[in-house]
């Protein structure tokens, strides 16, 4: 059995199959698709579909690449939403949070000072609440882990991993997993390769940011979480291991780090 810990389900790419797309999932050994909302106006739709499908969990965060568009009444209407969901057992995680530092529309002073308020905030809220996190990171590695140390959380997962291995020790003392999907299945890919084949298998978590993040035999057309489970394969290859027993481990991760993927059935 797979665990898909980032799977963007809602997207409009999946032109309304979303369900008939999990179902298959599902069938394929994929026992658990985590669906991050990414503004206010998709809170209601991760949580509906969340309870059309006992698969399926959802988190509830603002990406940073919304940021740019977000009121501070954005974060007031979160706290709300989530402190009114604590009761949904399907309510897994803060998420999908973060830094952005790669996108020059994000970058300006201003809008990085924007940012980093949003993902403080955001880890006050999973802190007050004891629930882990979803991050996004991109070119903000050791920002995301300044806040992190500053701002301590029950764990959670730096989704689509591409920093150093010293950079990976700090989330794993901070409590944290690291996920890694699609990318790691291209071979130019040199240094995520490496990360897969050679940080502790109990640091990872098996992803596919679906639509997003397509494996390389699927590139360039729209990820699903169908392709787990090869994904997971590609990560035994590269290890040099059992696809059940990186099956069985990278599950466990997932459930250790999200405590409430076992609850809801």
């Amino acid at each position: 059995m797979w665990v898909d810990t980032h799977c963007h389900l809602d997207a409009a790419e999946f032109g309304g199959e979303s369900l008939a797309v999990a179902r298959r999932a599902e069938l394929g050994g994929v026992t658990r698709i985590v669906i991050p909302a990414v503004n206010p106006g998709n809170f209601a739709t991760v949580a509906q579909m969340s309870s059309q499908l006992s698969t399926c969990r959802y988190a509830l965060g603002i990406h940073p690449i919304f940021v740019p568009d977000a009121v501070p009444e954005d974060l007031d209407l979160l706290r709300q939403t989530v402190r009114a969901s604590l009761s949904d057992p399907r309510l897994v995680a803060i998420g999908e949070i973060g830094l952005d530092f790669f996108m020059p529309a994000l970058v300006e002073p201003a809008m990085r000072e924007k940012q980093e308020y949003f993902y403080g905030e955001q880890l006050k809220l999973a802190r007050d609440v004891g629930l882990p996190v979803l991050l996004h990171v991109r070119c903000s590695q050791d920002i995301v882990l300044k806040f992190l140390r500053r701002i301590e959380v029950c764990g959670g997962i730096a989704h689509a991993f591409n920093g150093s291995f010293q950079q990976a020790r700090s989330y794993l003392d901070l409590g944290m997993k690291l996920g890694f999907g699609g990318a790691m299945t291209f071979t130019r890919a040199l240094q995520i390769r490496r990360l897969a084949a050679q940080l502790p298998l109990s640091a990872i978590v098996l992803e596919t940011d679906a639509p997003d993040m397509s494996p390389s035999w699927l590139h360039p057309a729209p990820n699903s979480p169908e392709e787990l489970p090869r994904i997971g394969a590609a990560l035994a290859e590269l290890r040099g291991m059992a696809v059940p027993e990186v099956a069985l481990q990278t599950t466990a991760n997932a459930h250790a780090v999200l405590v409430r993927l076992s609850t809801g059935e």
